[in-house]
């Protein structure tokens, strides 16, 4: 039982620390339990998706699908606070104005959003919007990829160092260890979302997708920093969940 009160508690954390959603329970918060609480980063990702697939479904007893699909990305971007939207747009702003990895760092610390950083929100969801009305079920993609995006996401903590100078960057400090036990229990949560919500094709091509993308960021991010950020674990949440949709929509289509 106290085990999993304190389990409770670091999902709570995660929560709390991802989401604007009110935890009314009072929590015993640490720079150690932080970082314990990565292992149910995707828990928190199904319960955005959760709500932004209730949104879609609300919504869309009214409105078109094109509507109801916006009202659905809204509601991700309240809930988070455009926290990793936020990551996407440093990253390619500061991979993208810069050379030298200190610089790149230094422009990712900057609150303003330039060139590189707007382009790529405007492309990402762009194309959610409009993969949301292709794709044949757009609550379950909801559901599955806001979660599986956060596992692949979360997983780049045990493939990279932590980028040291991070912690003097206008983000919160984040988990930047990873057990095995926490491994197994963010697998856990992405096999349990896929199997359950998608067909085995499907799930295994979402699957390989988000395998393929974490490991193409995490290539971009050693090449230009040497290791990870926050805001780099926010641009790989952003680019998982978006092929991911994109993946969804190809198998819909064929």
């Amino acid at each position: 039982m106290i085990k999993l009160r304190q389990e409770f508690e670091l999902f709570l954390i995660a929560l709390s620390f991802f989401t604007r959603i009110p935890v009314i329970c009072k929590i015993d918060y640490s720079a150690e339990k932080l970082n314990q609480a990565n292992r149910y980063f995707g828990a928190v990702g199904l319960v955005v998706g959760l709500i932004s697939a209730a949104a879609y479904c609300i919504a869309n007893l009214f409105l078109p699908d094109s509507l109801s699909a916006g009202i659905a990305i809204l509601m991700g971007l309240w809930l988070t606070g455009g926290f990793h939207e936020d990551g996407l747009a440093d990253v390619f702003d500061g991979f993208g104005g810069a050379w030298e990895p200190k610089r790149k760092l230094e422009i990712m610390k900057d609150s303003r959003v330039g060139t590189y950083g707007t382009l790529a929100l405007v492309t990402v969801l762009g194309f959610k919007w409009f993969a949301l009305q292709e794709v044949s079920h757009p609550a379950i993609a909801l559901i599955v990829m806001h979660t599986i995006s956060r596992v692949g996401a979360a997983s780049i903590i045990c493939a990279l160092p932590y980028v040291q100078a991070d912690k003097e960057s206008k983000v919160k400090p984040l988990a930047n260890v990873q057990t095995l036990f926490d491994i197994k229990v963010l697998s856990l949560t992405a096999a349990v979302v896929l199997l359950l919500l998608l067909p085995l094709g499907y799930a295994f091509a979402v699957f390989l997708s988000a395998l393929l993308v974490r490991r193409l960021c995490i290539i971009w991010f050693n090449r230009h920093l040497g290791g990870y950020t926050g805001d780099c674990l926010g641009a790989a949440q952003q680019l998982i969940e978006i092929t991911g949709y994109l993946v969804l929509v190809a198998l819909t289509v064929n």
